[in-house]
């Protein structure tokens, strides 16, 4: 069945409970067989005061606030002025973000951090590992897919963090916490968001995925190994209430946010985590 025929079926059996919004069945209509890293989407409601901005392939998120706003990734440098163009369209200012936090280093969720920065002022914090690789745009040596992958514009980095970490803006408050994998400097992220008096926990975890490149091989890397299974057991364990990737793909968002599928599974996070430790475990017998 077609992600069309599936939004259809979904909207007609759950039409009395919480029915998505035109705008998030919109984006999956638009972004259906697309996850280019600069393919343009429209902007959409994910719950309350998260809105999605980024693009068909990768995420960036908006949680707006009465004292000013939080956006979570930046996506790839071209994708900017879709990125500022969808915060518009919502009716926001970009100069009202007072704060952008990432995923991990790697140029498809930073490449556009530095521009972001200078459109909106925001100040940015990140991992010590994640900070030198920005501050440098050049990519870790250490990283797996180093061999292949490019670096990004070089940007600013105002603070760094640890786990549990909380940032404000104004009433707003997110949470970091260290998921060091697919990274060195890997960081998931959670905040509370309420539709009226429905609050929900929102669980942004970073890329879990053990993707060798070149001739890296995890065989010779026990310590990578060993970060990955850690985090493993950590995201495992989180009741992560709405899981958000930084990839939609990864965690079907337009399907969830479209109504295709449940928005909310009390398993999301032991699924995720499934998937990555199996993708692990190939890639060593490689």
């Amino acid at each position: 069945m077609s992600l069309t025929l599936a939004l259809l079926a979904a909207t007609a059996t759950t039409a009395v409970a919480s029915p998505p919004s035109s705008d998030s069945v919109a984006l999956a209509r638009v972004c259906e067989g697309k996850d280019g890293f600069a393919d343009p989407a429209p902007p959409a409601k994910v719950f309350g005061n998260v809105w999605y901005v980024g693009t068909c392939g990768v995420t960036v998120l908006l949680v707006t606030g009465p004292q000013g706003h939080i956006l979570v990734d930046a996506g790839v440098e071209e994708a900017v002025p879709q990125v500022l163009a969808n915060i518009h369209k919502l009716g926001f200012n970009p100069k009202d973000v007072g704060l952008i936090v990432s995923s991990h280093e790697h140029f498809d969720h930073v490449g556009g951090l530095a521009a972001l920065e200078k459109a909106t002022g925001a100040r940015f914090v990140a991992t010590a590992e994640a900070a030198k690789v920005i501050r440098s745009g050049k990519v870790s040596p250490a990283d797996p897919q180093a061999q292949e992958i490019h670096g990004s514009r070089p940007a600013r980095v105002n603070g760094i963090l640890k786990t549990g970490d909380v940032f404000n803006v104004g009433p707003l408050r997110i949470t970091a916490f260290r998921t060091p994998g697919h990274t060195e400097g890997s960081t998931s992220w959670t905040w509370t968001s309420c539709q009226g008096t429905d609050c929900r926990t929102m669980t942004y975890v970073d890329s879990l995925t053990a993707l060798p490149l070149g001739t890296y091989r995890f065989a010779d890397h026990p310590d990578r190994v060993a970060m990955f299974r850690k985090t493993f057991a950590e995201v495992e364990a989180l009741q992560c209430g709405i899981l958000l990737t930084p990839h939609p793909s990864a965690s079907a968002m337009f399907e969830r946010m479209s109504g295709a599928q449940p928005m909310e599974d009390s398993e999301a996070c032991k699924a995720l985590v499934a998937s990555a430790r199996d993708r692990l475990e190939k890639a060593l017998v490689k």
